[in-house]
């Protein structure tokens, strides 16, 4: 590829390999300041050198690559929040007890079924200052108005770090939050809180009024508030209220991306703008002025938008775009995506873990790459052919470029994608161009009603058009397991068979032909990986009790019949079902007596009727039995005992404190997680 010719394209894949080794390695600042200080050194020896002598160049040049990562590493590490000294993950005693905590509200996020949450700045616990942002959960009916971004609170009360996945393989929500830099959460209710009388207006402050007043107008323009929140969505990337049954639909229909504010509106925001300055002259001043204001209006858009990673992406890149054709200068699209990705992982490496972030530039990536071999295929000389071939290579390419990833992530594959790409996208330009200009009258309280209607008719009928599309349920492939190896290797082979499409010949067909070899070795490893595996797991399930036996790819289950009924579709089995590559062969109902790799296990459930003498190797108490627990465990004498979430905590307290007192082995899966027996 010669877009790897151009020196950034190494600087800028040095760089990223750094952050990934920042990330995943955890170096001392002292370390990396000595590795720091050594390579710099030899860079700037080599350069002086091969000003001298061209030979050393090729030094010079590698160098500058090693320097590239361990800049890479230092960004990740300077931009960590814990290893900060005033961060408050260092401060141990308000993760123990309750402590007054001053913040301010930077961003609302979606409601959960019990609380308001927000994303929230802490500026100081007790009288020492401290730094940070957390999640900050007020109960539902606590408090009577709901908090603006800007606000000071002081509250009283006890950070929780975040958990991790009580159930194997499930969504692990503390990575997740933890790229995002948020390491803790705090939940109070009015009791707890005092709002200062002190705004902080800054940019986040203002955004948020923005939102909030052309919102305000919309709905009293009696605005439907089903497409009210999807218009939201789509002009202004805020996914907050939109109800979970019309996500899936968009999910299922291929169609989510366009909830999320990415390079398309952009481009939308970018041809109006550039129209709207249409009659400013293309003078030397002219064509200023028009620079600067379109630079501001795409900044302007990102911020009302959330700054969220796709967000920044698009407008990094597009002003890049917009800055060279104010020069006069071709535009190399690929450098333009290699400058904006380096530029926005210095200044905010997290990015690199964001899942949009991620399948926006492999999307944008292979659009700009694939596109055109698919496009070579046909050329039709109608134009209305020419443009839904268009839609249709341009689909193919986003596609096939983020459907390893899409299925790593969400195991799950819109057949009906191409279909739903075709019909969509010229309703949504319609609403585009109609909601930027109904968003734009609606902050100064100026929106007649027919483009208000009509906006809120076309978002109707889009809703309409995924909702059907959505239910042929039929043609979307559910379930679908992906190791993160087979992520790897599938990529690689994906860019190779590309390569080899372009200019054919033998010693890329030979690469291909390697790279399909690997394929099938990391398949074969991790397939044999599995049948080589046993495992028994107790889940963490409240009210019901749920135990797997795992031998290889298959999986035993015992349950109550409740739970057997709809084995299938239970979440918790699905999760652990696609990331073992397993399938339910056996369901069978709760027993007393198991045995395991040559464990004896007993399972005591709400009866409390036991065996004496049995000595069992684990003990599972399930269902809150009504036992004499001390007795209990002097007769049986068991070496383990595990208590599931069906029982109460209360009485989980006392037997890990009886556990204690005998030293038993305690472990409550409502405190620490599934346990897993190998």
């Amino acid at each position: 590829m010669k877009v790897l010719q151009f020196p950034l394209a190494r600087i800028t894949i040095g760089l990223v390999i750094g952050l990934l080794i920042g990330h995943y390695f955890h170096l001392t600042i002292t370390t990396l300041l000595v590795v720091l200080f050594v390579f710099i050194s030899i860079f700037v020896v080599l350069y002086f050198l091969s000003k001298r002598n061209k030979k050393a160049s090729i030094y010079f040049g590698i160098s500058t690559y090693f320097l590239s990562v361990i800049i890479g590493i230092s960004t990740q590490i300077v931009h960590t929040d814990h290893f900060q000294k005033n961060n408050y993950t260092h401060n141990k005693e308000v993760f123990e007890q309750p402590r007054y905590i001053t913040l301010t509200i930077r961003e609302k996020l979606k409601s959960s079924p019990f609380s308001d949450r927000y994303l929230a700045i802490i500026n100081q616990i007790d009288q020492k200052k401290q730094t940070g942002k957390i999640i900050l959960n007020i109960q539902n009916d606590s408090l009577h108005h709901v908090l603006e971004v800007g606000n000071s609170l002081l509250i009283k009360g006890t950070l929780t770090k975040n958990k991790s996945p009580n159930n194997p393989n499930q969504f692990d929500y503390r990575k997740y939050l933890e790229n995002k830099k948020i390491y803790a959460q705090l939940y109070a209710d009015a009791t707890d809180i005092k709002i200062g009388t002190i705004i902080d207006k800054n940019i986040w402050y203002y955004s948020s009024k923005l939102r909030t007043r052309i919102i305000r107008n919309l709905e009293k323009n009696n605005f439907n508030k089903t497409e009210l929140n999807v218009a939201i969505a789509l002009i202004m990337g805020q996914q907050q209220d939109i109800s979970p049954e019309i996500i899936r639909d968009y999910q299922y229909a291929g169609a989510v991306h366009i909830l999320s504010v990415s390079g398309l509106h952009i481009g939308f925001i970018l041809i109006f703008v550039t129209l709207i300055l249409k009659p400013i002259p293309n003078s030397k001043r002219g064509s200023l002025i028009k620079l600067l204001i379109i630079l501001v209006s795409l900044f302007t858009f990102g911020i009302i938008a959330g700054l969220a990673p796709s967000v920044v992406r698009s407008v990094t890149m597009f002003s890049f775009v917009t800055i060279g054709n104010h020069l006069k200068r071709s535009v190399n699209i690929y450098h333009t995506l290699l400058v904006s990705i380096l530029l926005i992982l210095l200044f905010e490496p997290s990015f690199l873990f964001d899942v949009g972030f991620q399948l926006s530039y492999f999307a944008l990536f292979f659009i700009i790459w694939l596109q055109p071999l698919l496009a070579s295929i046909w050329s039709p000389k109608n134009k209305i052919s020419k443009y839904i071939w268009d839609i249709l290579t341009v689909s193919f390419a986003a596609q096939i470029g983020t459907l390893p990833l899409s299925i790593y992530y969400f195991h799950q594959f819109p057949g009906l994608f191409f279909v739903t790409n075709l019909i969509i996208i010229p309703l949504l330009t319609i609403i585009m161009v109609l909601g930027v200009v109904v968003m734009l009258l609606a902050a100064f309280n100026m929106i007649p009603v027919f483009l208000s209607q009509l906006l809120e008719w076309s978002i109707y009928y889009l809703n309409k058009i995924i909702n059907a599309i959505a239910s042929l349920e039929q043609f979307i492939i559910q379930d679908i397991p992906l190791h993160y190896y087979m992520l790897l290797s599938g990529y690689l082979l994906l860019f190779a068979l590309i390569i080899w499409l372009k200019k054919p010949n033998f010693n890329k067909l030979a690469l291909v032909l390697i790279c399909a070899l690997i394929v099938q070795f990391t398949y074969i490893k991790i397939q044999w990986k599995i049948q080589t595996e046993q495992e028994l797991v107790v889940f963490n399930s409240r009210k019901n009790t749920l135990i797997a036996e795992r031998k290889g790819e298959s999986i035993l289950i015992y349950a109550n019949d409740s739970i057997l009924k709809s084995a299938q579709k239970n979440s918790l089995l699905k999760s652990y079902r696609i990331g073992n590559f397993s399938t339910l062969k056996q369901k069978k109902r709760i027993q007393n007596f198991m045995f395991f790799n040559g464990k004896k296990i007993f399972i005591l459930d709400s009866s409390g009727v036991f065996p004496k003498n049995i000595h069992p190797d684990i003990l599972i108490m399930v269902q809150s039995p009504k036992i004499n627990f001390e007795r209990m465990l002097q007769t049986i004498k068991p070496k383990m005992v595990v208590a599931d979430a069906s029982n109460y905590k209360t009485i989980q307290k006392q037997w890990k404190a009886t556990c204690i007192k005998q030293k038993i082995p305690f472990h409550a899966t409502s405190e620490k997680g599934f346990y897993k027996l190998n």
